[in-house]
């Protein structure tokens, strides 16, 4: 598949570029466009999907992005940088940068077959370590560094003006969060972190646009895993048997719930003293989420 996806007002001046539905690689974006400066949020994995995102913006102002911020180093989010890379600024957190030069194009090995196209890894030209300010317009759009939380580098925009938040990852809309390299309970303290700000609408890494209902939903899945991984734990199940025997309540129709196996790990790995974002065995642990699954999940890239 390697169609687009629809921009959704949010707010004047502010859209959503939403991907149905929300699966493996179907991530969301986001535009703020006031003026001369537009800010582009986060890309697309594959060449295709990005075009048809560029387009999708070019119908929307006639000035090129001049700011890209990527909400975190995941290629579903920042493949499709260099498409837009030769006007914008690419702006992310140190870390995420860190990550995507550590990982390069890893994720297309991973799904070999997916139409990647022309894509390539085109790091960020400025990284912040907590807070940063973008004015594209008469209005401020801030990056916020709530933590490890989906990753060590995940950055979260917030318009205070318009009370919208783009979270990447870090909130996912009837999609399953995932802390394979970030942390259970940092995601945790950023969801309380992000709810403090008193945000009207909350545009997910994944799935659709909601508000604060989607922060209750994340916070709710990830205390549902520490409680799994304290009862696991409790009874020497490994997290993959720990995984094979949960009862997810609620929350066993997200997609991709598969991804309990690493957030278990990583709960466990919490449980036992090891700190947020504390390097794991990532390659096992896809293995064991791969034979939970019955096999590699779908990507639709």
């Amino acid at each position: 598949m390697t169609g687009g996806g629809r921009m959704e007002e949010v707010a004047e001046h502010v859209w959503a570029y939403l991907q149905p539905d929300g699966g493996w690689c179907l991530n969301n974006a986001g535009l703020v466009a006031p003026g001369g400066r537009p800010v582009l949020v986060d890309t697309a994995a594959t060449e295709a999907r990005t075009r048809a995102l560029k387009e999708a913006v070019a119908r929307i102002t006639p000035h090129a992005p001049g700011f890209l911020v990527n909400t975190h180093s995941h290629g579903d989010h920042t493949f499709g940088n260099r498409f837009f890379a030769d006007r914008a600024l690419v702006v992310a957190h140190e870390a995420a940068r860190a990550e995507m030069a550590l990982a390069g194009l890893h994720l297309t090995g991973l799904w070999p077959d997916v139409p990647w196209g022309e894509v390539r890894v085109e790091l960020p030209g400025l990284t912040f370590r907590d807070r940063l300010t973008l004015y594209p317009g008469d209005f401020p759009v801030e990056l916020i560094h709530p933590g490890t939380a989906h990753t060590a580098g995940d950055t979260v925009v917030w318009l205070p003006r318009q009370r919208v938040m783009f979270t990447g990852d870090v909130v996912m809309s009837g999609a399953t969060p995932f802390c394979l390299t970030g942390s259970v309970s940092g995601s945790l303290a950023a969801v309380e972190e992000l709810r403090a700000l008193g945000p009207r609408t909350v545009v997910p890494g994944h799935g659709p646009v909601g508000g604060p209902e989607l922060l209750d939903a994340t916070a709710g899945y990830l205390r549902r895993v520490q409680r799994l991984a304290a009862e696991g734990r409790a009874a020497g199940l490994t997290p993959l048997e720990a995984a094979r025997e949960a009862d997810l309540g609620p929350y066993a129709e997200l997609l991709d719930a598969e991804r309990l196996v690493p957030n278990l790990h990583r709960a466990y790995a919490e449980a036992a003293g090891a700190a947020p974002g504390h390097p794991l065995d990532v390659e096992t642990m896809f293995r064991e989420m791969v034979a939970h699954h019955g096999g590699l999940p779908a990507c639709a890239a």
